[in-house]
């Protein structure tokens, strides 16, 4: 049986509109987002949701909170969706990580093992999301769920399901920020329906 999981990342906060890093620092939406939240309930896309599983970072839930507006469907939170945490990088701003260039390219090129200093490696996003979303196609098999997550998260997701190598000379699978990814359960193995769909 086939359990469907449409992923979104979470609306624009202030950090995001400042180009900060946020990591696992619980930023809540700006009012950008807010309407951008809203506005992504009505989405043809999610018409069909049966329930929504969010990572319980604040500005995920609040996402899914205003999504649910529309769908009034439950919702589950997972503290494995979580963003990678970017450890020292946190709080700095994408200027600084440019001026760090050499390292931060460095780091890159190990691929699922990049890390930043005291956070965790990209290989250990993955297995976390992954075990959630393993657990949730178990738990509502043959239900449609979104999922409400980060960009780290949904590109970790994307790069491995695809068996790619996750390091900067590779094309991004995922385009644009704001989009919805279609990935399936079926037989305990997760795999890629189709990516950045619109609203």
């Amino acid at each position: 049986m086939e359990t469907h999981f449409i992923l979104m990342r979470h609306a624009r906060t202030e950090w995001n509109q400042q180009r900060r890093i946020q990591g696992q620092t619980d930023t809540p939406l700006a009012l950008e987002g807010i309407d951008m939240a809203r506005n992504w309930g009505a989405s043809p896309e999610l018409r069909d949701i049966d329930l929504i599983l969010t990572s319980d970072m604040l500005r995920a839930r609040q996402t899914s909170e205003l999504v649910n507006e529309r769908l009034d469907v439950p919702v589950l939170e997972d503290a494995r969706l979580r963003e990678q945490h970017w450890g020292d990088w946190t709080g700095l701003y994408v200027a600084d990580l440019r001026a760090m260039r050499d390292t931060v390219r460095a780091l890159e090129n190990q691929g699922y093992g990049f890390r930043p200093p005291n956070g965790e490696d990209r290989q250990q996003v993955f297995d976390r999301a992954a075990e959630a979303l393993h657990d949730a196609a178990k738990a509502h098999a043959g239900k449609r769920i979104l999922v409400t997550t980060h960009n780290g998260v949904l590109r970790v997701l994307a790069y491995k399901l695809l068996g790619m190598d996750f390091i900067p000379d590779e094309k991004r699978p995922i385009s644009k920020d704001y989009r919805l990814h279609h990935l399936v359960c079926a037989d305990g193995e997760l795999a890629v329906r189709q990516l950045n769909l619109e609203f």
